[in-house]
């Protein structure tokens, strides 16, 4: 599938740090974690770390799927606000997943420091109303969110402006968020244990998956066989093959950086900026001196078609950067599109499927997907440890 195309900024940037081999034997382990992006790598951590021996294994060059084109906000905030996920899946539920989402940024702060990784930074968002219309919904967002015990401010038109150099008509302020470049996390991270026992293998597709009840044997491309007890899917927006119900529709994102500022003189603490429209325009800084904006999203998964976009989407972004902060004469130099999963309730998939046997999946479908990878993590550790954990129900495939 192709996940992505254009100039991913951090690709860019950061090239091909370290190098992986193809596999080039038939393997037993005890578990094989199929998808080697954020996803797979942070569930790979949590594997070797718990003590389990663990395999992995990718299509592409690691790194160069949907990881790459990772805008990399992390935020607790989920594409379904949390007054509405309360009206979908019930309080309890509801406030659980924005915790954990909370969770989960800081506890990648805490592995981004273990693995020396630069580039994370902790900021806050500024979620703010794209409309007039949307002033009665960000008052209830605001609600609910202070009601579950989040730190949140509510800035009107004239506390915007002050602060942040932009018009809006109302604004929520998390306390809590953070930036990072997924592509080198996900490097880092494969980097532990990385030559021992515990291997890592790119460029080898997997074309046959024969699940039983003792185990599973995968066939790659060039004809070897891997031979494991359990089966991880990370392979996000791939592993659509193998459910046999619809649980995603794939769509079409778009990303502009600018060109880098001899002076920073952007917005106040670099906050988060997210909308309410629908679709939504994000806006980040770059450590380097750089504005990214993304956005402008189109409800389809067409390589073709969405990559003929990209010209016409960077003079769009590109101009609603500019009208948003004028001061700053934005100039895009790299641009790219990619495709992201949403998913009705704005939730990820995480954990078995009952149709697959010795399978466990790891699918952060949505906005805040490297929040969700952290979460399905732990998740997906404690099962294969044979821990019960309590938060499997509010992401299982059971809830559609």
């Amino acid at each position: 599938m192709n996940l992505k195309s254009g100039m991913p900024f951090w690709l860019i940037k950061d090239g091909l740090p370290h190098t992986f081999p193809k596999l080039d034997k038939d393997i037993e382990t005890d578990v094989i974690i199929i998808g080697a992006g954020i996803s797979g790598a942070l569930v790979r951590y949590y594997l070797i770390n718990a003590g389990i021996q663990c395999v992995m294994i990718d299509a592409r060059t690691i790194g160069l799927g949907s990881t790459s084109a990772s805008t990399s906000l992390l935020q607790y905030e989920i594409d379904t606000p949390l007054h509405k996920l309360i009206d979908k899946i019930g309080k309890e539920k509801a406030e659980r997943a924005y915790h954990l989402c909370n969770y989960a940024i800081d506890k990648l702060e805490k592995i981004a420091k273990e693995l020396k990784l630069d580039e994370f930074e902790k900021k806050k968002s500024l979620f703010y109303a794209a409309y007039k219309k949307d002033i009665p919904m960000l008052e209830k967002e605001f609600q609910a969110r202070k009601e579950a015990g989040f730190d949140v401010s509510l800035l009107d038109e004239k506390q915007i402006y002050k602060q942040f150099g932009f018009k809006a008509p109302l604004a929520i302020l998390s306390a809590n968020a953070a930036q990072t470049n997924a592509y080198a996390f996900t490097h880092k991270l494969l980097q532990v244990k990385k030559g021992s026992h515990l291997d890592i293998y790119d460029r080898s597709p997997i074309v046959k998956i024969n699940t039983q009840k003792n185990g599973a044997v995968l066939k790659t491309e060039s004809g070897f066989t891997i031979k494991a007890k359990k089966v991880v899917y990370a392979t996000g927006y791939e592993v659509v093959e193998f459910i046999d119900k619809k649980i995603v529709d794939l769509k079409s994102t778009y990303a502009v950086v600018s060109e880098q500022y001899n002076e920073r003189k952007f917005w106040k603490d670099e906050v988060l900026i997210w909308n309410t429209a629908n679709p939504y325009l994000y806006v980040r800084a770059t450590p380097d001196g750089r504005v990214l904006v993304g956005g402008r999203d189109e409800d389809f998964y067409n390589p073709d078609k969405r990559n003929k976009l990209i010209s016409k989407k960077t003079k769009q972004l590109t101009k609603d950067i500019n009208t948003l902060f004028p001061q700053l004469d934005f100039k895009p130099e790299f641009s790219w599109t990619g495709t992201f999963g949403a998913t009705k309730d704005g939730l990820p998939f995480i954990g078995v499927y009952d149709k697959l046997p010795n399978s466990y999946f790891a699918l952060g479908f949505g906005g805040n997907g490297i929040t969700f990878s952290l979460i399905a993590a732990e998740i997906i550790r404690d099962l294969l440890l044979g821990k019960e954990n309590k938060d499997t129900s509010i992401f299982s495939f059971d809830r559609v």
